[in-house]
């Protein structure tokens, strides 16, 4: 019993101070996203060439993306003419961090982390670009597409669709990661034993690589890394192996790998998982050998000097204001789900329907993507897309297959033909 309060304890002290960087992130987010609008941006990632690479970088530091959403971004940039070197450096340096995972690793990690953080998604967003162009810079050519959408939208208007992106729909694409970071943060926090890798494994080198074979097939969020990071510093393990961590979990898996290998080919996913591998290692070298180890302490219960700058009560309004956004995302998301249940029903009912294959699809917004591209092109009735099956079932007359694939792949994703 004694360890179910310690545990929901750990949790709570993690959530509090969590939650008013994160509710500020989710905001900025928002801001961001309305105006760092993807097709606004495409033109600055055209060329072989460093600019482009450093504008790529730069737009993919402090943009919130997760994994999920990273990969449709970068590869629409490259079918509209985005350079390999400038996809690559926007495929490194987005998921390392973002706005909300910098405030959240100053909240939990302090001010030295939350620097080194981004300056280090920046040093090998860069360098991945630029090893992609010098070797791998044979591109095919793309077609560019503009944006047929754009409206303009007055103020009361502009300002209620960055407060829904920001605290609903991203809320809802990394509510999963944040709660499962947190969850698992809490659990490691009372199962490892204090000191446990300087006891056990009190090799930094080892630390590093240990972490880093967990880290790269495997997918977590970067602000949901962060608590899980700082509770395993709190037991021993050293800093340079906690931004392997925070590296390597956020900007690898498996089905990333996956689809960078197909879209963009062998040498530019090889070049991505070199430069994060290579710059998680020797960043992490970096940190453990030349910098100075009170930079980075901890302390059990995570409250650096610079915690108590935010009153209590704001942390513990904060989090009780968190925890009712995650619930009415899923509240919503589960109405949403209802509705589509519904429609997939009545259009199982139509009588001409043919289904293709799509890869890449990850989430509910990449479904929500691909009906929306496809359902905009003449001659489709109906689109119903299932990101889980990688299915797209479209109902219509006269569908052009040429259309519909250019369609698909200018939205990021890979279009595999008929089932």
């Amino acid at each position: 019993m004694n360890y179910i309060s310690i545990y929901f304890k750990e949790l709570w002290s993690l959530l509090t101070e969590m939650s008013p960087y994160l509710l500020f992130g989710f905001l900025f987010a928002g801001l961001l996203h309305i105006y760092l609008q993807k097709e606004k941006v495409g033109g600055m990632l055209k060329g072989n060439n460093f600019r482009s690479v450093l504008n790529a970088t730069l737009l993919g530091v402090p943009l919130p993306l997760c994994s999920c959403g990273v990969i449709p971004a970068g590869l629409s940039f490259h079918k509209n003419g985005a350079s390999k070197g400038s996809t690559v450096s926007f495929l490194i340096s987005t998921p390392q961090t973002g706005i909300d995972s910098i405030l959240v690793t100053y909240s939990l990690l302090g001010l030295p982390f939350a620097i080194i953080r981004p300056f280090v998604a920046l040093v090998t967003g860069l360098a991945g670009g630029t090893a992609a162009n010098i070797l791998d810079n044979k591109e095919i050519t793309n077609k560019e597409t503009t944006n047929q959408n754009n409206v303009h939208l007055n103020t009361k208007q502009t300002v209620a669709k960055v407060l829904h992106y920001g605290f609903v729909e991203f809320i809802q694409d990394i509510s999963k990661w944040l709660i499962i970071g947190l969850l698992l943060a809490a659990l490691l926090a009372i199962v490892i034993p204090d000191n446990f890798f300087t006891q056990y494994i009190d090799k930094p080198w080892l630390n590093m690589l240990l972490v880093l074979a967990a880290s790269v097939p495997l997918y977590i969020c970067a602000t949901g890394s962060v608590p899980i990071a700082a509770v395993l510093m709190m037991k021993g393990l050293s800093p340079g192996a906690a931004l392997v961590f925070l590296m390597a979990g956020p900007a690898t898996n498996i089905a990333t790998i996956t689809v960078l290998w197909q879209s963009l080919g062998k040498k530019s996913t090889l070049i991505y998982l070199a430069t994060i591998i290579i710059g998680a290692l020797f960043f992490g070298y970096i940190i453990d050998t030349f910098l100075p180890l009170n930079w980075f302490s901890i302390t059990n219960h995570i409250h650096n000097q610079h915690h108590h700058i935010l009153p209590q009560w704001l942390g513990i309004t904060s989090a009780i204001v968190l925890i009712g956004l995650i619930i009415n995302g899923f509240v919503l998301n589960k109405i949403k789900e209802s509705k589509e249940k519904m429609e997939k029903s009545k259009f199982n009912s139509l009588t001409i329907i043919q289904k293709y294959r799509v890869e890449g699809m990850s989430c509910k917004n990449c479904k929500a993507h691909v009906e929306k591209d496809v359902l905009a092109l003449d001659g489709i009735d109906q689109v119903s897309a299932d990101f889980v099956t990688g299915e797209v079932a479209i109902s219509g007359n006269n569908i052009d297959e040429k259309k519909l694939k250019d369609t698909i792949e200018s939205a990021g994703y890979i279009f595999k033909g008929k089932i």
